[in-house]
């Protein structure tokens, strides 16, 4: 009788483990963030543009540069493509941090991310050295895009000029 007891006690020590193991897995399936969800959203539309103020600036700042080296990539129209790609670094960049236009803003930049990774990091045209950076600039356009897609969805949350 005692080994019987002893054994209906570890049954019932293992499954209340694996149920309180699953009460917290399903917690932390479902969290929300609560509280934290605005400033949560605000870091991480800050994370996902900083590299476009960051190499976009100087792309501003050396406009005939930009235009230059939009010609040597063979980009069409290579003053357009400047063009576009100081607006959408900087100012587009700087409403998505404010939160302003935000889900639009975010679905021209799915477009103009992936744009710039088939146009600059074309790595399957490519031989040598080259292959390995741009493979990896591709793919990195590739997530960042997705990254704008979970904000188009998502929305900029409350701190932002859209409060939505």
């Amino acid at each position: 009788m005692p080994g019987a007891w002893r054994g209906a006690r570890v049954c019932i020590t293992f499954k209340s483990h694996y149920l309180a193991k699953g009460l917290v897995m399903n917690s932390l399936r479902y969290f929300d963030f609560g509280a934290a969800r605005p400033v949560l959203l605000l870091i991480a539309r800050i994370a996902v543009v900083l590299i476009f103020i960051i190499f976009g600036f100087p792309k501003m700042m050396g406009f005939d540069g930009t235009v230059q080296y939009m010609a040597s990539l063979g980009a069409p129209m290579p003053m357009l493509a400047a063009i576009i790609a100081v607006v959408m670094e900087v100012p587009a960049a700087i409403l998505i941090v404010l939160g302003f236009f935000t889900r639009p803003l975010a679905v021209l930049f799915i477009f103009y991310t992936l744009g710039t990774a088939v146009i600059g990091h074309h790595y399957w045209d490519m031989t040598g050295d080259a292959v390995g950076p741009n493979m990896i600039n591709f793919w990195k356009n590739v997530s960042i895009a997705g990254a704008f897609l979970l904000l188009a969805i998502t929305g900029p949350g409350a701190i932002s000029l859209d409060r939505r």
